[in-house]
């Protein structure tokens, strides 16, 4: 018995040592992949990558700024910070110097996004954000605001963002019952609501109840009824609850 018990805590013993010499190893292994990010601040975007490089880092110019006090193609910034350890592969983001700004920068209100986009451009700058908003007091597709503003100094980076101007959705309506309402009042509606009066066609029905009458030899027959102000609508294109737009035209088919 005494020697079962003294197998059964050799076994936990050599046990526990083989999972702490697991874990010591994989804690060397991962930390024998990790290195301290150098400095780049102040270096250009070749020696920075050289430097990463012989680290196994990567690097990625990922924006430009202007500066009055870093000289233009010198690393401004990065990311992750100096000394900081990550494992290798990892990319350090850094930001670049265009020195002092020298670019004025234009006024383009008013101008066709796409003008705007060409001046922007043209001064070696860069189109930023572009935000549209639905106006109905301005022409559609243009520039109505913009930042920075026109000839604007202390530019942090070489990008115009524009506000543009976009055409307004025409208003929709649904369509209401018109049938058994006069023709006339009816116009003076769709006209108050933005829509067209369309084709007025009168019905025949009623003659056709009525039957064809035989006229006189050598009598003229009577001219078909028309449409009045008075006329009754008994049908209607577009149909009511449909949905119609701005400026549309509605029909109806009136009795005389």
């Amino acid at each position: 018995m005494k020697s079962f018990v003294r197998l059964v805590l050799l076994a936990l013993a050599l046990l526990t040592v083989a999972l702490f010499s697991a874990l010591t190893a994989m804690r060397f292994a991962i930390h024998g992949r990790e290195v301290a990010v150098p400095k780049l601040i102040g270096l250009t975007p070749a020696e920075a990558e050289r430097s990463v490089s012989a680290l196994g880092l990567q690097i990625m110019v990922e924006r430009q700024y202007y500066s009055p006090d870093i000289t233009e193609g010198k690393i401004m910034s990065q990311l992750p910070q100096p000394d900081t350890r990550v494992r290798r592969g990892w990319r350090v983001r850094v930001a670049e110097s265009l020195g002092p700004q020298r670019v004025q920068i234009p006024d383009v209100l008013g101008e066709s996004e796409r003008a705007a986009e060409l001046t922007i451009r043209r001064r070696g700058l860069d189109v930023g954000a572009i935000a549209q908003i639905e106006m109905h007091a301005a022409s559609a597709d243009q520039v109505i605001s913009q930042s920075p503003p026109a000839n604007a100094s202390g530019v942090s980076a070489p990008k115009i963002s524009l506000l543009v101007t976009t055409a307004a959705a025409p208003q929709a309506f649904v369509m209401p019952n018109f049938v058994g309402q006069p023709l006339g009042n009816v116009a003076r509606a769709l006209q108050d609501a933005g829509l067209r009066l369309g084709t007025i066609n009168v019905s025949t029905q009623a003659a056709d109840q009525g039957g064809a009458a035989t006229l006189p030899l050598g009598a003229v027959p009577s001219p078909p009824p028309s449409a009045s102000p008075t006329s009754i609508i008994v049908a209607q294109t577009p149909a009511a609850g449909e949905k119609v737009m701005a400026d549309s035209a509605v029909n109806f088919e009136v009795k005389p």
